[in-house]
């Protein structure tokens, strides 16, 4: 049977991806390449270092589910799924099986080796490029970076990192300058960031989806972009809601609500570019830092009695980490990185510029505020 591979590289770290179904590693480079770099190898070239193999095959994964489940073993959730854990420690296997995604794991952590076993292409895809991912920030992690909770974007490689809350609008800030000015979008949630030699903060991307809301999208313009590409055939991301898809289609633009959460449409890191025009950003170094606060109404302005700077819970940390616990010790340090490195981090951080903004609906008067108070020829 042929094999496919795709050797994706960051900072150093690098991962491969093998699979006899070349949507699977052709997933791992949209979702991942995009930020990090991403290329075809040939399969026989893949004999050492960090690799996760992935196969689509229900028998396959009907044997692995039942030595799971007829082992001693534990219930957590990863990814938002119910997992099923067993450990051999004579062995040095860590089993895992996800019913409710038919998605079956068997991680070997001393050899950095992970095998994804499932019955139908699309969740082995998805699945195996978030492991791909947390195989990388395992390695990015021991090599001295952190894992900061902001969205960011980049001026002439120069970084503007915005924090907040859910709900603050850090990603809608990020979005706003991205979409408005052409500013490269570096993340929308998290960044790696690391101390370099000469007093700054290095700073990569977090591959990942970005969850905006309906009226996010319309605000940004780009509600009956997405509609037009669905309409078209093409799809967002997985994870996504299937009501968020019917609403688009059928243009409705309100926000939709789910017991308290907001339902978002999912979108790929490649239909930035590809959909929205947005460019993506792969490195950079911290320039500044911004705290907005939305406020329906509001005129962009600087909030002086509302200045803060950073905090632990702007960091990640393995305690913090409920999305992608290190269930499969792919890390095996803190989920967001060492302590000194994250105190490290928090010092030079402090030295830039901070502002604690209040901005409104008006995506224009908010670029155009921030563009100014930032000084973007420059930062």
């Amino acid at each position: 049977m042929t094999s496919h591979a795709v050797r994706l590289e960051a900072a150093g770290a690098a991962v491969s991806v093998v699979s006899a179904d070349r949507a699977v590693t052709d997933w791992s480079a949209r979702y991942v390449g995009q930020w990090w770099k991403a290329a075809e190898t040939p399969p026989q070239s893949v004999c050492t270092g960090p690799l996760v193999l992935a196969e689509v095959d229900p028998a396959a994964y009907a044997e692995a589910s039942l030595a799971v489940t007829q082992a001693p073993h534990t219930s957590t959730t990863y990814a938002r799924a119910q997992t099923l854990l067993a450990r051999d420690e004579a062995a040095g296997v860590i089993r895992a099986v996800s019913p409710q995604e038919a998605l079956a794991y068997r991680s070997e952590p001393a050899g950095a080796s992970l095998t994804i076993t499932g019955c139908d292409t699309e969740p082995v895809a998805t699945a195996t490029a978030r492991l791909a991912r947390e195989l990388m920030r395992g390695m990015l992690l021991r090599d001295g970076w952190a894992v900061l909770h902001a969205s960011a974007v980049v001026h002439e490689s120069r970084v503007v990192l915005t924090f907040g809350r859910k709900g603050a609008g850090k990603t809608a800030t990020a979005l706003t300058l991205a979409s408005r000015h052409g500013l490269g979008l570096l993340a929308n949630d998290r960044v790696f960031v690391r101390p370099d030699d000469h007093g700054g903060v290095d700073v990569l991307p977090w591959p990942s989806a970005a969850a905006l809301g309906l009226g996010l999208l319309d605000a940004l313009g780009w509600f009956d972009v997405a509609r037009e590409r669905l309409e078209a055939g093409e799809a967002l991301h997985p994870t996504q809601d299937g009501r968020v898809t019917e609403a688009i289609l059928a243009g409705r633009r309100e926000p939709l609500w789910e017991g308290g959460r907001e339902l978002k449409a999912q979108v790929f890191p490649d239909q930035f570019p590809a959909w929205f025009g947005v460019p993506l950003a792969t490195e950079g170094e911290a320039g500044a830092l911004v705290f907005p606060r939305i406020e329906p109404g509001a005129v962009p302005a600087v909030e002086e009695d509302a200045a803060r700077g950073l905090g632990d819970g702007d960091f990640m940390s393995g305690r913090t980490e409920d999305r992608y616990p290190d269930i499969f010790e792919l890390a095996r340090v803190d989920g967001g990185g060492l302590e000194e490195v994250r105190h490290e981090v928090a010092h030079r951080l402090a030295e830039l510029p901070h502002h604690s903004v209040v901005l409104g609906h008006d995506l224009a008067a908010n670029a155009d505020f921030l563009t100014e108070l930032l000084d973007l020829q420059r930062v």
